[in-house]
């Protein structure tokens, strides 16, 4: 007799490889913690850069440890002989070990596996989302699910809770623990690659007549400050330079780093996860988009804009993928800033249309949840071999 699984009874795991500092590990983060908090799943989350994760995650003192109900296990060589869960989610192409991949083969009901791609708004996700493809030599398939900003893709990670139960201080209170604030100032975080033109970029605000504090997370994004001013400028340190004030923030859990977002005027954000939350605080924002070989990230970056700008105003439109494009190495930021933040107003403006619209339709985590419930009951009309 075939014994169906409920899907309250699953066991997932979630395999991260960790290419790009806090991005990848940062979005299998929030999912797992989401899982467990909004479904009671029982999940595990392999990591291979351990040190990395301990960033986001200090609790995760050992292999085995349980944070968030997620169960934290580090990702070695040679791989854990150990019996695979129910459903097995592959963040991001990391290619699951050898030995776990026979593991899945070798249970009585194969386990549902999923690759969970990177995030794109390009229009071909559509028609990929949810596509399978079998194993060349396991009896085994991996279906793609990608996130995405559209229906017939996976959405977006938002956890319960997030827009209606964020509680912010007054923005005066809560950077009053960073630097003095004039309450005209423009508030901008940094959190970036190295892009084009940021020495360029911090001599105009150097010159503004509008006062702006730039708040910058400990990591590359304040060595890419401190190579464009040339000089160092130690974590909880700031420098005055005409109007523009520069603060370097210590390092922060995802928490803090979502509260920094959503109490700032402007965020220059990178990668896939703090480009999501940044989406979310409804603020105007710049994508650092993480370089590809032959320039090909510039065809995501250009999908977004298009998807993103639709019901703007040509003029503010324009001025918003002007300096889109001069952050990512395609134009002169400096040269562009003027008319981006003339545009701000209307741009804050469109920052929280753009949330709701996003909000309305079922989170990542729904999707995912969704899509394992389906695919357990085909499972279960299967007769047994």
């Amino acid at each position: 007799m075939r014994m169906s699984v409920s899907l309250n009874q699953t066991k997932w795991e979630v395999f991260c490889r960790v290419v790009d500092n806090y991005g990848d590990i940062g979005v299998c983060w929030r999912l797992t913690r989401a899982l467990a908090a909004e479904y009671g799943v029982d999940v595990r989350l392999w990591v291979d850069d351990w040190k990395t994760f301990s960033r986001l995650c200090p609790q995760a003192i050992r292999d085995g440890a349980r944070v968030s109900g997620v169960e934290l296990r580090r990702w070695m060589d040679p791989f854990p002989l150990e019996e695979s869960a129910d459903v097995v989610i592959e963040a991001f192409g990391c290619h699951l070990p050898k030995e776990r991949e026979r593991a899945m083969a070798a249970r009585k009901k194969p386990p549902i596996w999923i690759n969970l791609e990177y995030l794109s708004a390009e229009s071909w996700v559509v028609g990929c989302h949810g596509l399978s493809s079998p194993h060349p030599e396991l009896p085994l398939t991996k279906t793609f699910f990608f996130p995405g900003f559209t229906e017939g893709t996976g959405g977006l990670i938002l956890e319960r809770g997030l827009l209606d139960g964020q509680q912010l201080k007054s923005r005066i209170d809560w950077l009053r623990a960073f630097a003095p604030l004039h309450e005209d100032a423009l508030v901008v975080s940094l959190f970036c690659y190295e892009p084009f033109g940021l020495a360029g970029l911090l001599h105009c605000w150097e010159q503004e007549k509008r006062p702006v504090l730039l708040l910058i997370p400990e990591g590359r994004s304040l060595a890419g400050v401190e190579a464009a001013l040339g000089m160092n400028l130690p974590v909880g340190g700031q420098v005055q330079r005409g109007a523009l004030r520069i603060v370097a923030l210590p390092f922060t859990d995802q928490d803090g780093f979502d509260a920094l977002l959503w109490h700032c005027d402007l965020n220059l954000v990178r990668g896939e996860d703090s480009f999501v939350r940044a989406q979310w605080a409804a603020r105007p924002f710049v994508w650092n988009i993480y370089p590809q070989r032959e320039e090909a990230h510039f065809v995501k970056l250009e999908a977004f804009l298009a998807l993103y700008g639709a019901g703007l105003r040509e003029e503010a439109a324009r001025a918003m993928a002007a300096f889109w494009r001069a952050w990512n190495g395609r134009g002169d930021a400096a040269e562009a800033w003027p008319a981006f933040a003339q545009a701000l107003p209307e741009l804050e403006k469109h920052a929280q249309h753009w949330r709701a619209s996003l909000a309305a339709r079922p989170s990542l985590v729904t999707t995912l949840w969704q899509f394992v419930d389906t695919s357990l009951k085909k499972l279960d009309k299967i007769p047994p071999l």
